[in-house]
């Protein structure tokens, strides 16, 4: 019997931040509880709910994603969407349409759309034996999807879980990867690029189906060109900002507006953070006079706008219309003011996670009208994360 649309009573409770006063919603109290990356927005449009993982095994522990829930804001109440777990043996939710309509997930290493109204997965697309997907994106009239696909390695040893394990490894270790535009009705599929990194973050532009962002993966300070532009239709890559030997590049992703954000940290930085709270292949980073900063980039890959901030958080997020940006630093969620030429921040609230895996990394997310954001943090019991929301 199927689990699809059973629904769970409401987990939620107010607390107060001790450090702010502010009245922070926690969503979830059991298990271990991952909401989409932030790029991807697990918020539905009109921002009365979300999608998210639920699973009683974190994945630092071996467990899976488990499965698909959407959440009830006003209510609390959680629907389970999915049951894939009793046929695949490892299934991961990699993004969803901005209407929660569709929901792509790699379920036994193929890539499957989901439906939201049945839980119905369809085959899109079969990986070869000798890859794994890496990435997907939904484009804004879901009409289509666009995945990126890396060659499988073996290593000389086994990967921890945690704390970036590997991730230099895995940086030398791909050389060979491709990108595949496929219907979303199952019917086509195309490689349109080939590519000799391990590349990842593939990101439809908000506006328009024409182009597409995706970046070379690895640590930051290695990594000679982060961010690159795709044209669907000229089917041609070209970078998002010339990276010069000092620049650190990372987290970038699409404003409202169809601008590329991109975060630079400037030399050594390797964009992790890891349970020790340092990062994880670079231990002196910060050269002389270094100051960090972010860019607003246009469609030909030309930077419109750059900010210097005297300080660096390990996630941004834009609101609608470029003014605020959220971000994770340390131990707090904090709120950056970008609207004038000399940004200014404040402290929402103290997220305090262990950063000990993926899973725990905050991620704010701003909702699709501005008045909620949504993150993750294991604050209360190592490696099992729970989800809040600041209602601003």
């Amino acid at each position: 019997m199927s689990n699809v649309g059973k629904q769970y009573p409401s987990e939620m409770k107010l607390y107060t931040d001790p450090k702010t006063g502010r009245r922070i919603r926690k969503l979830t109290e059991t298990g271990d509880n991952y909401h989409f990356y932030f790029t991807e927005n697990s918020f539905t449009a009109g921002d009365n709910e979300i999608l998210y993982c639920h699973t009683e095994v974190p994945l630092k522990d071996g467990g899976g994603r488990g499965e698909l829930y959407a959440m009830d804001l006003t209510t609390g109440v959680r629907t389970q969407l999915t049951d894939l777990c009793k046929d695949f043996k490892k299934v991961e939710f990699l993004t969803k349409s901005v209407d929660s309509k569709y929901i792509i997930a790699a379920c036994d290493g193929d890539v499957y759309r989901i439906d939201r109204d049945t839980g119905a997965p369809t085959l899109l697309y079969k990986v070869p034996a000798d890859f794994f997907i890496s990435g997907a994106t939904i484009s804004h009239d879901n009409r289509y999807a666009v995945i990126t696909v890396t060659e499988k390695v073996i290593f000389d040893r086994k990967f921890a879980s945690t704390n970036y394990d590997g991730f230099t490894d895995r940086f030398y270790g791909y050389k060979r990867a491709k990108m595949v535009l496929l219907t979303m009705d199952g019917l086509y599929c195309e490689t349109i690029m080939t590519d000799t990194h391990y590349i990842n973050h593939v990101q439809f532009a908000p506006d328009t189906n024409e182009y597409l962002t995706f970046c070379h993966e690895g640590p930051w300070n290695l990594v000679t060109q982060r961010v690159w532009i795709f044209n669907m239709l000229t089917r041609t890559a070209y970078p998002c900002f010339r990276q010069r030997k000092d620049d650190s590049v990372g987290h970038e992703f699409w404003t409202r507006d169809g601008l590329i954000f991109f975060d630079n940290r400037g030399k050594g930085h390797d964009g992790t953070i890891t349970v020790d709270k340092t990062q994880a292949t670079v231990m002196d980073s910060e050269g002389e006079g270094a100051i960090p900063w972010v860019g607003f980039a246009d469609k030909s890959g030309n930077v419109v706008r750059k900010l210097e901030l005297p300080y660096y958080c390990n996630h941004y997020h834009a609101n609608i219309d470029n003014t605020r940006l959220v971000a994770d630093a340390v131990n707090d969620i904090v709120l950056i003011d970008i609207s004038k030429e000399k940004p200014t921040y404040e402290i929402l609230c103290e997220h305090n996670t262990s950063w000990i895996a993926h899973d725990t990394h905050c991620h704010p997310t701003w909702s699709w009208s501005n008045d909620k954001i949504l993150f993750a943090s294991d604050r209360d019991r190592q490696g099992y994360a729970q989800l809040y929301l600041i209602d601003m």
